[in-house]
């Protein structure tokens, strides 16, 4: 028999039944009612007080108060619907201030699963909070109301409770029937109890117990909806007012709860669900969440944008707009994945001041090393099915993601999966790809960031958006004809004539990842929708430098993505419609045929036909600022083109963020006639992130001549000294810092620039790029990529 402290439950009754309660003890009651479990929790408390217990009270319940005021006992009110991690982390931190021994009442869980849509979140919150409070010798007691809850949610709790007991209402009578009685029993323990006076008797009778048991059955006979998710109610519901022509102010009122639970919490991105999401828009992405919970700003962005579009009705976008097919994996699963693999713990460790960076890299390689519930790896299977072996690309989507204000440009990770192999290779794949954007919420460039945006404290749920990779099979290659960023405000306009409202692209042939990051040695093509002809550069020479030479492409027969130039796509002969997209360079032709390469096409990508020649530019155009009027905001698009048998682009929005144009509104006064020898550097036109006026107190200087003759792993000592110099910058507004380098800042090859993470220059108030020509170290203006994102939100200038 168990042998732990034992405790009165207040019924003498009652502890007859259980042989006690002991210390370690948390009790669940499954009620109809919470005046029923009002009945037991009072009796206990009256109970723990006399004996002179330490009483904490969480009240979290839709329900009145189960305790009233008194001094004994300390009462903290949590509010469930900001979310999950939010509550939990409070009771987190309460039970570890109180310590050993404390006594606990929760409100009723089944509040839980309204407040976060979903009993599987009420079954992990148990999960995690159980356990602890066995480890302090505590006792707590909890409730859930009848039918409210799926049977997986049920099983959940029965299996990590240590005592479960089933209070119901019969006739005139009332009963109890423990259900679980941790390493406890009697030849009795278990039956039907019906309450007589202060005691519970047995029903012994066969007759007594068939009788009651068999009403109770048919009493549940109707209550099938209780074996699914709260969640899955939800929708059914849904559906119902969907279905009902009359029901316009319901559906509309349904649009907005289901809003609140699977699209997200910041305000405007909800007005902008609201206006534009149908109640059997919201259907159809449930019927594509695996999980359940929010599927994060990523995929809501780009599906506002495909609705914006869609609804225009000056303008026929479904001949322009290619259909959109993606699965999302809830927010949900991320926190169910750390319960799964039991790291709540570690979790809860990194949320601490301590604990924020040097927890987190335990964490991260341990989610890498997890595994997923079985439910959750048909989900994948399914959906894998689905997509048969057309390449996927699978996104990170958190729920801060691409919101106003947070745009978490490239801080998490998202991966190709080419989708090559045998079902269990393929699953083998993708689920790996998932471990990796699921630890890429550690690493040290996201932390830093939430931390300097006062995020560190916030929910941040990362779910999945798995999208069809764009584009079409060429030979054993798999990729899409164009694909880029567009921005509906241009701040960096080199040129007085150019317009900034007109908006600017960063446009690559193949896949977009040369687009949102910098691509060592290789540049996007620049265009200013207003002068889409107008180059930040002069000259055939400079063209050609500062242009792309490589393509990012999905290999099938290797089953990767793949980095190939130029001239081996066009060797191989592969189909691309190179005069719509470039220009021959002669100058390189010949110089190939006096090496012996007599006949090979060398093209120099400047799209001058595909501008001149076709509606692109108009379109691009006119799709940015549907987008922007909409939102009431400048926005930052990524997207892929492609072109039908009969010419016309087909476009599809695989992205859409509101972009950060600090400063862009100013007027900023230039000196005039500053002497000469007060100017320390001066530059024109070669600047981003709109205009400032700034004072400087210290200048970190790389001098590019002594830097590019170190050896490699003294540039990387550089780039870790300047971060050691920024974290000693504590105030930005007291120490504003200029860093200025050759090259290009954050690259990956130290040949190319100085190799910092963004977290090593997140302090500093500007930033300027210094080319270099002996050393071949040339500055890249990355207006709508990954870094510049970084550097607008950190309030950080750029110039080259």
């Amino acid at each position: 028999m168990y042998a732990a402290a034992r405790v009165s439950t207040g019924y003498t009754g009652l502890d007859s039944i259980l042989d006690d309660l002991r210390i370690g003890d948390n009790v669940v009651l499954t009620v109809d009612s919470i005046d029923d479990y009002r009945y037991f929790v009072g009796a206990f408390v009256d109970q723990a007080l006399s004996d002179g217990r330490n009483i904490i009270y969480f009240c979290f319940g839709d329900h009145a108060p189960l305790l009233g005021a008194s001094p004994k006992i300390k009462k903290y009110d949590l509010d469930p619907r900001q979310g999950f991690e939010s509550f939990t982390r409070r009771i987190y931190e309460v039970v570890t201030e109180q310590g050993v021994g404390a006594f606990y009442v929760f409100d009723c869980l089944s509040d839980l699963a309204s407040a976060w849509a979903t009993d599987h979140m009420v079954g992990n919150f148990f999960r995690v909070t159980c356990p602890y409070l066995f480890e302090l010798d505590t006792v707590a007691y909890f409730a859930l109301i009848r039918d409210r809850h799926s049977f997986r949610t049920i099983e959940r709790i029965r299996d990590t409770t240590q005592v479960l007991i089933d209070v119901f209402n019969h006739g005139e009578h009332f009963h109890i029937q423990p259900l679980k009685v941790w390493q406890r029993r009697s030849p009795t323990m278990f039956l039907p109890h019906r309450k007589k006076g202060e005691d519970f008797i047995p029903l012994v009778n066969s007759f007594e117990a068939t009788r009651l048991l068999s009403s109770l059955a048919e009493r549940d006979r109707d209550s099938a909806r209780r074996q699914i998710d709260h969640w899955h109610r939800l929708f059914l519901d849904a559906e119902q007012v969907n279905e009902d022509p009359d029901a316009g102010l319901e559906q509309q009122q349904m649009v907005k709860h289901i809003c609140r639970h699977m699209i997200g919490r910041e305000e405007r991105i909800l007005g902008l669900a609201h206006k534009y999401f149908s109640l059997q828009d919201l259907l159809n992405i449930k019927s594509r969440v695996i999980g359940s919970g929010f599927i994060g700003g990523k995929a809501v962005g780009m599906l506002l944008a495909h609705n914006v579009l869609r609804r225009d009705s000056r303008f026929d976008w479904d001949k322009h707009l290619e259909t959109h097919d993606s699965f999302y994996v809830g927010s949900n699963v991320y926190y169910s994945y750390i319960v799964h693999n039991g790291l709540w713990r570690l979790f809860m460790q990194q949320k601490s001041e301590a604990g924020y960076f040097a927890a987190a890299k335990e964490l991260q390689e341990k989610i890498l090393q997890g595994s997923f519930h079985a439910s959750l790896r048909e989900g994948f299977q399914k959906m894998l099915e689905y997509f048969g072996q057309y390449p996927i690309i699978v996104r990170s989507s958190s729920l801060l993601e691409d919101s106003f204000g947070n745009a978490f440009a490239g801080k998490y990770d998202s991966f190709f999966c080419v989708n090559q192999g045998s079902p269990e290779e393929r699953l083998e794949q993708f689920e790996e790809a998932v471990r990796k954007i699921f630890a890429s919420t550690m690493s040290e460039d996201a932390l830093a960031y939430r931390l300097q945006r006062g995020l560190d404290q916030q929910d941040e749920q990362m779910a999945l958006l798995v999208q069809r990779v764009s584009g079409a099979y060429r030979e054993h290659y798999y990729f899409p004809e164009l694909a880029g960023v567009g921005v509906s405000y241009n701040t960096f306009v080199w040129d007085k004539e150019m317009d900034p409202q007109a908006g600017m692209l960063r446009l690559v042939l193949g896949l977009g990842t040369r687009a949102v990051d910098r691509a060592e040695g290789d540049y996007p093509c620049i265009v200013a929708l207003d002068a889409p002809q107008k180059r930040p550069h002069g000259g055939f020479a400079d063209t050609r430098k500062f242009s792309q030479r490589d393509v990012d492409l999905l290999d099938i027969n290797a089953n990767e993505l793949r980095t190939m130039s130029l001239l081996s796509l066009t060797e191989e002969k592969i189909d691309i419609p190179w005069h719509r997209y470039a220009v021959r360079d002669y100058e390189t032709m010949q110089l190939l045929e006096r090496r012996g390469k007599k006949g090979l096409d060398v093209w120099l990508l400047t799209f001058d036909q595909l501008f001149s020649e076709t509606s692109f530019i108009e379109l691009m155009q006119r799709m940015l600022k549907t987008i922007e009027k909409a939102y009431d905001y400048p926005v930052d698009v990524e997207f892929t083109v492609n072109f039908a048998a009969d010419g016309t682009p087909q476009i599809d929005v695989v992205q859409c963020r509101p972009l950060q144009t600090k400063g862009a509104e100013k007027e900023v006064k230039i000196p005039t006639r500053v002497p000469e020898e007060q100017i320390f550097f001066q530059s024109e036109g070669n600047f981003m992130g709109g205009n400032v006026s700034r004072p400087l107190k210290w200048v970190i200087w790389v001098d590019p001549e002594p830097y590019v003759k170190l050896p490699l792993s003294e540039k990387y000592e550089i780039a870790r000294l300047i971060g050691r110099l920024n974290k000693r910058i504590a105030d930005k507004e007291k120490s504003p810092t200029l860093l200025l380098g050759p090259g290009r800042w954050g690259t990956s090859t130290p040949s190319m620039g100085v190799p910092v993470s963004f977290s090593e220059i997140s302090n500093l108030t500007a930033l300027a790029e210094v080319a270099f020509t002996a050393g071949e170290l040339m500055p890249e203006l990355s207006f709508g990529s990954h870094f510049f994102q970084d550097l607008v939100e950190a309030d950080i200038f750029y110039l080259a």
